[in-house]
Formats: structure tokens, C-alpha cells, sequence
């Protein structure tokens, strides 16, 4: 099914775009203006919310969670997030490191004194300072940051990166509506749920940068005495915006990438600097501890509302406010996470989101929690109290008790300031994208679309930190997480709905195809042909001479079959950059049939490499269908063989229309990968 022509071209989305932004806009004026108002108004509809949808909130992170796990564990697990043939683009350290920096990075800095010694001080239920709140208070800790949230970012991303690069539809929430939509997605539900994204997106990472601001302006305070109010903020807010903005132009395969690996490496020698400067027996027995506790507890905590006697309070400030927040900013990271994840199969995205970030999670909260309690335990209770009534110095005044501390506070400062930009930059660049029209899903909007939203960032940063600071913005995402947590559930349903219909599709059980190529050409025995083919290691030229006398002859013959036929059939591709064949037929309202071939450099095997040679590299004629590259060559087979093959792959591509059209609730999806992408 062709998309529609208004998404052919990289335009703006003028209403995702207009919308969104004016809200914002409109929003944190008025915050600013009527500062009182905004909060009383802020705090009414919080506790509606809180109240009302407490337990939808605990029922929906479960839900999510297990979604993506028993799809990673179905058959669908091996479905990859692209063509067939594509390949990761990048390598498991800069996409752990990525996945990092754009998921919990800033928040984990601020968090990972506070939340454990407050927890450990006053816990929702039963008596504070005891050896069992210690414990308790790391269980929570691990909760709220662990596997949970991830399974809200693995669900987005999943959906957004199988639907944008295996059908080639916009790198938007909308796309994941598909089918159960259709080509409603391009009309006013598409904008209604991309305009609820943009807004979700927004007012999360305003509140990770608003918390991050209050960190860094603490930070910046203890270093050189800069004062602690509105306007400091506002002018880091302002600085920050800036870099993020630089970083975000650059792209992520430069600025982003290599800020958060190096993010990762100064979080890696912080945390391995507090567990040798530490208790370190104790802070490894603590861990070891801390992880058994959480594995088999998780499912009684994730469903503990404290119906009995509710501490209400506490979870809006706590497990409500931390579920809220990661559906938040589920659009955002989701939909950066597919940006660097194509090519990886559904198994391996999984597992990658929701154990690579949960196991430096674990370890950092576990060493940084537990050497906070360990001191409160041993009288440092005005520490203690500190890091309860004033979350962003705790960080700060830890480090002060252990050794280098002058050094560590510059390392914590340039922690928390890189991982501001990686949080603005990412989001700059994926708002970016979320309110554009993208002609090619694997490009990124502009770079004044950037700036822009660089830019509402900060100014709603601002506004929300002058209605009342992390009050406010706890308040303002708890609210916002709502509407967003239902899209949730239709793209679930969506990405189901796809994912049933391609499991229809027959997969080849072996990756040439023998049987086809027993052998049709009487001039050259069976035998002979295939020793030829098997020694045969063609250049460049060879194959392009190869692909034009015998390929397209072959393909021309259907063509002309076919048209005799009625059915509307033509070749395409000599002529385009990079040059290949394509077969295109037309099956009306079921889409199309596509069969391309490709050359394809390959790595010329050691025991074919002449003396004489120039190169160890010859080129193999790939044939590509719509899901990708199915991993046989063509080259050196008659025309007769070729013909076979894409008859072949025809008639496997009608039996697969017709179980499509007898499977209740199936759907049929745009056309899928256009093949003229190596990975």
C-alpha cells in the first residue's frame, strides 16, 4: 500500500508542530506570570490524579513490562527491527553507553543519595534507621529505577524502530497505530497522538533538566560560591541550552554518541573510586544482598499499593511520580533508542534495554545508597537529614567524606553537566523529529528544528522551576504521564496485530536455494555449472555485465508475462545510485510484490586470493524482497534459473496475501523496507 503523497517530502508537521509548541509556550507563560495560581492549580490536579489512577498507574507499568518480555521470548523475538540483511550500527559499548545517557543518566546523580537515605529515614511503612529499612529502603530504590521503567522505553522503541525501519513508516508514535488504524494515522488521530507524545516528551525532560539544574546550581554554589536562587538557574539553564543545542547539530553518530561514552566511562571510575575509597567488603556483600532482595521481591513490590494504610503522600512523591515520569518519557528515549537500534532483532533489543541500563543501575545505587546508609548508620544523622531536605546537595556532600573529595565534586559537576546535554540534545533531536514529516525515516529533522525545541526546552525548564521547583515538576509529569499511558496500550496492541500478520510470512529454510537451481540449461551439465559457479569471483564490472545481459533479460520475460496478463508489472534501478535490478508488481490494495537484486562487495575467500591480485574483494548479486536480504547469490545462473526463482518467491508471496486474508484480525501493512540500504 503506497503511503500517502503528503509524507513524500521533509516538511514540517504543522499540526503536531503548532500545536504542541503553542501549548508549551502558552503553559510556561503562564507559570511564570501567575506563579501561585499555576501551583495551586497543579497541586489540585495532582491529587485527582493521585488519588483516582494510583492503582492504574502500578497495573500499567506491570503490563508494559511483561509485553515486551514475552514478545522478546515469542517466535517473534527473532523479527528484525529493519531489513533482514541489516546490520547494528553501532557496537554494544556505544549503544549501552547511549541507551544509558539518554534513558536515567542526570536523574541517577541526584538520586542515588537521596532516594536511598530518605527511604532508609522515613520509609512509606514501618520504623526508620533499622538495619530492615536499610534493606527495604534499597529494594525500593531498585524498584523505581530498575526494570520497570525500561520496560516502558523497550516498548516505544521496539514499536517505533520495527514499524519505521521494516515498513518504512514515519519515526512517529502515529506509526505504531497503523494497524489498527490504517491510513487513519495520517488525519487528526495521528495528530492527537503524536501531539500527546510531543507534550509527554516535553514535560519529562524538563523535569530531569529542572532537577538537573538544581543539582548543578548546588554544585556550582559549594565550588565558587554562586548563590542558590531563580536566576542562577535561569542563566545554566540558558548555557545548557546552548550545548545542547551544539551537540544535537552535530548529529548522533558524533556529539551524542561520544558525550555519552565518555559519560559512561567518568560514571564508571566515580563508582569504582566510592567502592575502593569505601567499606569495600561491605558495599560488595551489600550488592550481592541488594540484588537477591530485588529478584525476589520484584513482584510483590510492583503490585504493593499499601491499600491498608496508604501513605499517599509518599507515593506521589515516590513510586506514582517515578511511573509517571518513565511513561513521560517513553516517546523521548523510545523513540531514541529505535534511532540507534536498527538492525538489532527483537530479542536483542530487549535484552540489551532492559539488562544492560538495570545492571550499572543496580551496581551505582547499590555502591553510592549503601555508603550513604553505612555513614547515617554510623551518626552522620545531619547528613542524613540534608540529603532528605535538600536532594541536590547529597551528592555533594558525600563525596566531601571521602578522600580527593575537591577532585570528585569537579567530576560530579561535569557529570551532571554532560548528562544535561545528552538529555537536551536527545531531546531536541527527537521533538525534532516528532513534529516533522521525514521523507526517509533514517535521517533527522532539520537543524533549526532543533534549535527550537532546544530551546522550549529551557524555557519550560524555567517556567516549571519558578512555579515551585521540584514540586512543580514532579506535579507537572505525574499529570502528564496519564493520557500518554493509554497510547501505550494501542501501540501494544498495534505492534501485535503486525508482528501476528508477519509471522504469516514463509521463511526459507536453508539460505540458497538448491532445490530451485537443480539445473535447467542443457548446453552445461548439472554438475559442471556449479563447480564453475562455486570457483567463480567476479569484480565489479563482471556483475554489473552480468546483472544487465542475464538478470534483467530474466526479469524482462515475467515483465512481459505478466502484462499479458493484465497485471501491472515494470523494472526499475539500473539507472539509480547505487545501480541494481527491481521488479515491482502491482497487487492493488494488498500492496506490492517486490524482488530486487543487489550487488553486494564480499570478503574473497583465502584459498581464491592470486599472486597477481589486486584486491581481496568480489561481488556477489544479492537478491533482496521487501523484509531485506535473503542471503543467497545469483550470480553465474541462467536466465532460466533466475526466472525460476523470482516465480519462485512470487508464489510464496501470494500463499502468505492468502493466509493474511483468512486470518481473522490480521492486518496488511504498508510496503516494507525498500532494500537499497546496506547496513
Amino acid at each position: 500500500m503506497a503511503q500517502p503523497a503528503d509524507v513524500q517530502h521533509d516538511r514540517l508537521n504543522p499540526a503536531v508542530f503548532y500545536s504542541s509548541s503553542i501549548l508549551i509556550v502558552l503553559f510556561a507563560l503562564w507559570t511564570m506570570v501567575s506563579t501561585e495560581a499555576a501551583e495551586g492549580a497543579i497541586n489540585t490536579v495532582l491529587g485527582w490524579v493521585s488519588d483516582s489512577f494510583g492503582w492504574y498507574y502500578f497495573l500499567t507499568v506491570v503490563a508494559y513490562l511483561a509485553f515486551v518480555i514475552i514478545i522478546a521470548a515469542s517466535r517473534f523475538g527473532d523479527i528484525r527491527l529493519g531489513p533482514d540483511h541489516a546490520k547494528p550500527e553501532f557496537n554494544i559499548i556505544s549503544w549501552a553507553s547511549m541507551l544509558f545517557a539518554a534513558g536515567i543518566g542526570i536523574d541517577l546523580l541526584f538520586f542515588c543519595i537521596a532516594e536511598p537515605v530518605t527511604q532508609f529515614l522515613a520509609p512509606p511503612q514501618g520504623e526508620g534507621g533499622s538495619v530492615e529499612a536499610a534493606r527495604n529502603a534499597m529494594e525500593l530504590t531498585f524498584l523505581h529505577w530498575g526494570v520497570s521503567g525500561w520496560g516502558i522505553y523497550t516498548v516505544v522503541g521496539m514499536s517505533l524502530a520495527y514499524f519505521s525501519y521494516r515498513h518504512n513508516l514515519p519515526l512517529t508514535i502515529r506509526s505504531a497505530l497503523y494497524p489498527i488504524f490504517g491510513r487513519g494515522i495520517y488525519g487528526p488521530i495521528g495528530h492527537v497522538v503524536d501531539t500527546a507524545a510531543v507534550l509527554g516528551t516535553v514535560f519529562g525532560i524538563a523535569t530531569s533538566l529542572g532537577i538537573g539544574v538544581i543539582q548543578l546550581n548546588y554544585g556550582l554554589a559549594n565550588l565558587f560560591g554562586l548563590p542558590e536562587n531563580t536566576w542562577v538557574q535561569a542563566v545554566l539553564v540558558l548555557l545548557i541550552v546552548i550545548f545542547a543545542t551544539l551537540s544535537a547539530v552535530s548529529g548522533v553518530e558524533k556529539g551524542i554518541r561520544r558525550l555519552s561514552e565518555f559519560n559512561m566511562l567518568l560514571a564508571a571510575g566515580l563508582v569504582i573510586f566510592v567502592l575502593i575509597a569505601g567499606p569495600t567488603l561491605f558495599l560488595l556483600n551489600a550488592l550481592v544482598m541488594n540484588i537477591g532482595d530485588y529478584i525476589t521481591g520484584f513482584i510483590g513490590m510492583s503490585f504493593n499499593t499499601y491499600a491498608y494504610d496508604q501513605p499517599t503522600d509518599w507515593l506521589n512523591a515516590w513510586t506514582i511520580f517515578f511511573w509517571a515520569w518513565w511513561i513521560a518519557w517513553g516517546p523521548f528515549v523510545g523513540l531514541f533508542l529505535a534511532r540507534i537500534s536498527r538492525g538489532r532483532t527483537i530479542r536483542q533489543f530487549t535484552l540489551g534495554t532492559l539488562i544492560l541500563p538495570m545492571t550499572f543501575m543496580m551496581v551505582w545505587m547499590s555502591i553510592m545508597g549503601n555508603s550513604a546508609i553505612e555513614m547515617v548508620m554510623n551518626g552522620a544523622r545531619d547528613f542524613g537529614q540534608e540529603a532528605m531536605n535538600n536532594p541536590a546537595s547529597s551528592i555533594y556532600n558525600f563525596m566531601e567524606s571521602l578522600p580527593l573529595s575537591g577532585l570528585t565534586t569537579i567530576v560530579v559537576s561535569i557529570l551532571a553537566i554532560v548528562f544535561f546535554v545528552t538529555s537536551g540534545d536527545s531531546g531536541a533531536l527527537v521533538l525534532s523529529n516528532f513534529t516533522s514529516i521525514l521523507k526517509d525515516v533514517n535521517h533527522d529533522a532539520p537543524i533549526w528544528m532543533r534549535i527550537l525545541w532546544a530551546s522550549i526546552i529551557g524555557l519550560l525548564t524555567l517556567a516549571l522551576l519558578m512555579a515551585g521547583g521540584l514540586h512543580a515538576l514532579q506535579s507537572t509529569v505525574v499529570i502528564m504521564g496519564l493520557p500518554f499511558s493509554v497510547v501505550l496500550f494501542f501501540i501494544m496492541v498495534g505492534l501485535y496485530k503486525a508482528l501476528k500478520t508477519e509471522s504469516l510470512k514463509p521463511r526459507r529454510p536453508y539460505p540458497a536455494p538448491a532445490g530451485a537451481f537443480s539445473g535447467t540449461d542443457v548446453n552445461a551439465p548439472t554438475w559442471r555449472q556449479r563447480l564453475t559457479r562455486a570457483l567463480s569471483f567476479p569484480d565489479y564490472n563482471q556483475a554489473m555485465r552480468f546483472l544487465e545481459q542475464t538478470v534483467k533479460p530474466a526479469m524482462a520475460e515475467i515483465e512481459h508475462e505478466l502484462r499479458e496478463r493484465e497485471v501491472e508489472a515494470h523494472i526499475t534501478g539500473l539507472q539509480d545510485d547505487p545501480p541494481h535490478l527491481e521488479l515491482n508488481v502491482d497487487l492493488g490494495d494488498e500492496g506490492r510484490f517486490t524482488y530486487q537484486v543487489w550487488p553486494r562487495p564480499a570478503t574473497m575467500p583465502a584459498f581464491a586470493i592470486r599472486p597477481h591480485a589486486h584486491h581481496n574483494t568480489y561481488y556477489q548479486l544479492e537478491v533482496h524482497l521487501e523484509e531485506g536480504g535473503q542471503n543467497y547469490d545469483l550470480m553465474d545462473y541462467t536466465q532460466a534459473q533466475i526466472i525460476e526463482d523470482v516465480l519462485d518467491q512470487y508464489e510464496r508471496h501470494l500463499a502468505y496475501l492468502e493466509r493474511c486474508r483468512e486470518a481473522p484480525g490480521d492486518v496488511t501493512m504498508p510496503g516494507q523496507h525498500n532494500g537499497n540500504e546496506e547496513s
